[in-house]
């Protein structure tokens, strides 16, 4: 099962959690751990590479985690990626609920 929590304030997104394997199908032939795996990192280069932003990363064997800086959460580009995300993960979710769980907290960080 694949974790995903999603950090907010009252009106940005501040960062994400992603934890454990989907258990869909063995590894390298898993499409739902693929997708979250693939639209996670595109967050974390378009963040850090493409927008040059300071933000928080850790990454090991099944374990993403990204924060953004105090500076950059009200970064319009930030913003935009994050809520795509989000969303796409929602549909993710929806589809294959038994292999993805996502929650949403609020001022954590």
């Amino acid at each position: 099962m694949t974790k995903i929590v999603i950090y907010k304030s009252k009106s940005h997104i501040l960062g994400f959690e992603i934890s454990g394997h989907t258990g869909y199908a063995e590894e390298g032939s898993d499409i739902v751990c693929s997708a979250v795996s693939s639209m996670s990192q595109m967050v974390v280069v378009g963040i850090k590479d493409v927008l040059k932003l300071n933000a928080f990363v850790e990454i090991s064997d099944g374990y993403l985690k990204l924060k953004l800086s105090q500076n950059d959460v009200d970064n319009e580009c930030a913003e935009v990626l994050l809520k795509a995300f989000e969303k796409s993960l929602k549909e993710i979710v929806k589809e294959y609920g038994n292999y993805v769980k996502m929650e949403v907290k609020k001022d954590v960080f």
